[in-house]
């Protein structure tokens, strides 16, 4: 394998919604700054929005204020949210969305000009190329950018993060990228939990299958303190396809039904507003009405028009067309039969929840010279795309004032040619544990003794114990992986990365003693939510030199 070395001011690791724009924001403000987006991919049909997007879902209307969008927030997620942080974004939502639309973004709009809304706090838009637009205003910048190379580790020098390293996955290169700021807009973590779908069908996910936890398994390693594990996010979906039961219940405006036609929402929830309910409320009633025999439950759309179920159609063509194939195959129009509906398993993101790194106003990381935008930031949820743009933009803009004076560190040789023989490592052994093997014994430790399907979510000490038990012996087996090209080097290292992240998931589960996120967090041995004691920040900092864990608590911002 032959190494590459690369000198740059600011290394972008993720080309995804964050990445892609943070690139185009530092050379509207910096025309000669020097930048490299490092993308596991390729920018143009990568991460979570890569089949596209039919609405942008955080977006403030006339008669809304930042007050207003911070309350929802903080409602949704029971009174835990870094207000700070959401009150920044939300102050930036509007400009962000003028700006992907001045790139080329089709936005429906009114006869008078205006957005046309979706939701009360989303607008229409016809994103099915979104990503190929963003990748074009990325193009059109001096910006380097090296597609499908997988970034495996920061460079840190135990006082600053100093660049990174990277995977060639089609040339076979060892990337070492020598930087005075990182900003790293990868991805949440999707393949810890057995889904679903298994076999064949593993990688229909609702996430992006290749969002492994990367981003934060490479912050976990070095120390940087990361919060709000435990806040997983567990999607209502269209069952098999994934697709998203919000273009149908908000798009549509359909209810959810169960087996025998009954509003169970309104039913459990009457006294919160019925269907206005919080979203992991939709997915308890779910959960319930299959345990106690009254699933599998719907989305009613067959109180559609004609009209309304060509524009469902429409809508879904725009971000996931595999429904409209399913429906075609099946000779099944929505209006005819209604669209069932399930769970998927969890995931950590920081765009619908809150995992992520714990950072300052400015996106800075605990760790110096390394900054986070997007679903790796934590502690602001209900970001969404355009929330990912605004953390974007504050990202660039704190890397680009920090970075002034600061030199490029020479990296030790010593260093490079550790995380070089730590990558190549699987490439190297003739037999062992495949990566498939290990991705399937860490999703079956996950979903039975940390709140998968097969638990309903819920979770218990006696079993989280376990977990972390199995965790640690699946961590030391790890070594044992072999792969048999750079494909499957890739899948060897996924594995690596998302049990890293799965160790610190299970001991943020552990900590929190109360049920405050229904299915999301819901324990059987601490059954009620206690603001007495849990309204706090779970945080932790994982020692490398003694592979120990360290939970942190950090009290509310406002």
């Amino acid at each position: 394998m032959g190494t590459l070395h690369i000198d740059t001011d600011i290394l972008i690791i993720g080309g995804g919604a964050a990445g892609c724009f943070a690139a185009v924001e530092i050379y509207k403000n910096s025309p000669g700054c020097r930048v490299v987006v490092m993308e596991k991919a390729h920018i143009e049909r990568s991460g979570c929005l890569a089949m596209g997007l039919n609405a942008i879902n955080a977006y403030l209307h006339e008669g809304q204020t930042p007050d207003s969008y911070v309350a929802y927030v903080e409602r949704q997620f029971e009174g835990i949210i870094r207000k700070d942080l959401v009150y920044s974004i939300v102050r930036g939502l509007n400009e962000v969305v003028k700006d992907v639309e001045k790139m080329g973004l089709p936005i429906e709009k009114n006869e008078d000009g205006t957005y046309k809304m979706r939701g009360k706090r989303s607008i229409r838009i016809f994103g099915e190329r979104l990503k190929p637009i963003l990748a074009e205003a990325v193009q059109k910048t001096p910006a380097q950018v090296f597609n499908r190379v997988v970034a495996t580790n920061f460079i840190y020098d135990n006082s600053r993060v100093c660049g990174a390293f990277g995977f060639g996955i089609r040339d076979g290169i060892f990337y070492v990228v020598r930087a005075k700021a990182v900003i790293v807009a990868t991805g949440g973590a999707s393949g810890i939990y057995k889904p679903h779908n298994t076999g064949e069908a593993r990688h229909l996910l609702w996430y992006c299958p290749w969002n492994a936890g990367t981003g934060y398994a490479m912050g976990i390693r070095i120390g940087a303190e990361m919060t709000s594990f435990e806040n997983r996010f567990i999607a209502l979906r269209v069952k098999d396809v994934n697709a998203p039961t919000g273009t149908i219940a908000v798009g549509a405006h359909s209810k959810q039904i169960n087996a025998r036609g009954e509003d169970y929402l309104e039913r459990y929830y009457k006294h919160w507003g019925g269907n206005k309910c919080l979203t992991h409320h939709r997915l308890l009633a779910t959960v319930e009405e299959k345990k106690i025999g009254r699933g599998p439950c719907f989305l009613n759309t067959t109180t559609l028009t004609e009209v309304e179920e060509r524009r469902l159609k429409e809508d879904f063509l725009n971000m996931n067309p595999q429904i409209i194939l399913l429906w075609a195959t099946k000779e099944m129009n929505p209006r005819k039969k209604p669209v069932e509906i399930y769970g998927t398993e969890p995931f950590l993101v920081g765009g619908h929840c809150q995992a992520g790194y714990w950072i300052d106003k400015d996106r800075r990381t605990t760790i110096p010279g390394l900054y986070a935008a997007g679903e790796v930031a934590g502690g602001a949820p209900k970001k969404y795309v355009s929330g990912s743009w605004v953390e974007a933009r504050i990202a660039a803009t704190t890397a680009l004032e920090d970075i002034k004076g600061v030199p490029l560190i020479t990296i030790d040789e010593d260093v490079v040619r550790k995380e070089k023989t730590r990558v190549l490592h699987p490439l190297t052994k003739k037999a062992g544990i495949s990566p498939a093997e290990a991705r399937e014994r860490l999703q079956k430790i996950m979903d039975e003794y940390a709140g998968g399907i097969s638990m309903n979510y819920a979770l218990h000490e006696e079993r989280l114990l376990e977990a972390r038990r199995l965790l640690k012996g699946l961590k030391d087996r790890m070594k044992d992986l072999f792969a048999v090209n750079h494909y499957s080097l890739v899948e060897a290292l996924e594995c690596i990365d998302r049990v890293d992240v799965a160790k610190v998931l299970v001991e943020h589960l552990i900590y929190r003693k109360e049920t405050r996120w229904a299915c999301y967090q819901t324990r059987f041995d601490y059954p009620e939510k206690d603001n007495s004691r849990w309204l706090t920040f779970v945080n932790s900092v994982y020692n490398p030199k003694t592979d120990e864990i360290f939970m942190i608590e950090r009290p509310l911002c406002s």
